[in-house]
């Protein structure tokens, strides 16, 4: 069952970038991100006067803590990263983000997966990096933008240690506790960094265009997040499987690009879907 939350976080996942995508045309990063964290703390908070979510202790919130800023750094990194860089080189290097995933679940956890998964896993991450790589970025110039690759890489290796550390902790925590308050952090975190931007920059407000996408944002990555850490509190769920099936999220972005945007190169992503399409299948072989 497991399997099927992940799958279902995947597609949550693939319409939080679409709205993402929308609310970042010609608009500032940290205006978005600071107001989409703000709007979900706004959404979650309330349910801490419930018994939905649980007293935690002190230690409890420093581990939650620490998860906000893991995850809050690889946004940062990332969005940095894919503003300044061409989409050819960002997309197929954040496609390798599983790959370092399973290796840590190899290695920390000791998962063990069976055939089917690995070919899942194998099929889903190279159709996954066959489309990345069949993206052309023309007349960029990269003279001077080696610095931006630090952003990146730390993007990778951050995102990666979140999907390990989500596994850790979940073996002990309540995931509405989990969710509630580093959703909560984050904002805070979020709040203190936009507050300090504007105050460098006097025009930061007034570079920031309101969106509806931007509740988008909020909704669906609630959502996501919901059934993902529901997927990992299952003790029988594997990360390795889980954060490959997020990733094949990419199939909602991928029919956006080709039914709305009309899009082109469309037989290389139809390709490309199959591909992960049928990873899935092999997963969820391997998993029920």
């Amino acid at each position: 069952m497991w399997a099927l939350w992940a799958i279902l976080s995947a597609l949550f996942l693939g319409v939080y970038d679409i709205c993402k995508k929308r609310s970042l045309s010609e608009n500032s990063v940290v205006g978005v991100l600071a107001c989409s964290v703000l709007i979900s703390a706004a959404m979650l908070t309330p349910a801490l006067f419930t018994d939905v979510v649980p007293h935690v202790d002190v230690r409890s919130h420093v581990m939650i803590f620490i998860k906000s800023l893991l995850v809050l750094s690889s946004w940062l990194c990332g969005y940095i990263a894919m503003k300044n860089l061409p989409i050819s080189i960002v997309s197929p290097m954040q496609a390798s983000r599983p790959m370092w995933t399973l290796l840590g679940a190899l290695l920390i956890f000791h998962e063990s997966l069976n055939g089917w998964q690995w070919a899942g896993i194998a099929v889903t991450l190279g159709s996954v990096f066959a489309f990345s790589f069949s993206v052309r970025h023309k007349g960029s110039d990269q003279r001077g933008k080696g610095y931006f690759y630090i952003f990146l890489v730390l993007a990778i290796l951050l995102g990666a240690c979140c999907g390990l550390y989500d596994k850790h902790i979940m073996r002990t925590f309540d995931r509405n506790a989990v969710q509630v308050y580093y959703t909560l952090y984050q904002a805070i975190m979020m709040g203190v960094v936009w507050g300090i931007t504007a105050l460098r920059d006097k025009q930061t407000l007034a570079k920031f265009t309101w969106r509806w996408e931007i509740v988008g944002i909020s909704v669906f990555l609630i959502l996501s997040d919901y059934v993902y850490l529901k997927a990992l509190s299952d003790p029988d769920s594997l990360i390795a499987v889980v954060s490959t099936i997020r990733r094949a999220g990419t199939i909602i972005p991928f029919l956006y690009g080709i039914i709305i945007l009309r899009e082109k190169q469309i037989r290389a992503k139809v390709l490309c879907l199959t591909g992960i399409l049928l990873g899935l299948v092999c997963l969820l072989i391997g998993t029920l």
